[in-house]
């Protein structure tokens, strides 16, 4: 998990920030459940609502309201950038 486009901040800043989105990530979602539920999400991205199940669309939702509650703990404390945001890379 990385943290995207925020200028001029420290290292140390940009590293305490990412930590604070990946605990709260694994509070929400277990360690277990980031990578299903972010999954889930992009499959719900890409595809119509009637392909998908309805756990799947459930898991894509709880990831959204995640990655938000996330995305704020992350920036506390930092201030708002408007390009900003998390990337996470699963492989």
């Amino acid at each position: 998990m990385k943290l995207i486009d925020f200028p001029d901040a420290p290292a140390d800043v940009i590293a305490s920030a990412e930590s604070r989105f990946r605990r709260e990530l694994d509070k929400l979602l277990g360690e277990d459940g980031v990578a299903p539920a972010l999954k889930a999400f992009e499959n719900a991205s890409e595809s119509s609502a009637d392909e998908l199940g309805k756990d799947e669309l459930s898991l894509a939702a709880t990831w959204a309201k995640a990655y938000e509650s996330a995305k704020t703990a992350g920036f506390r404390a930092l201030g708002e950038a408007d390009e900003a945001y998390f990337e996470i890379r699963i492989d």
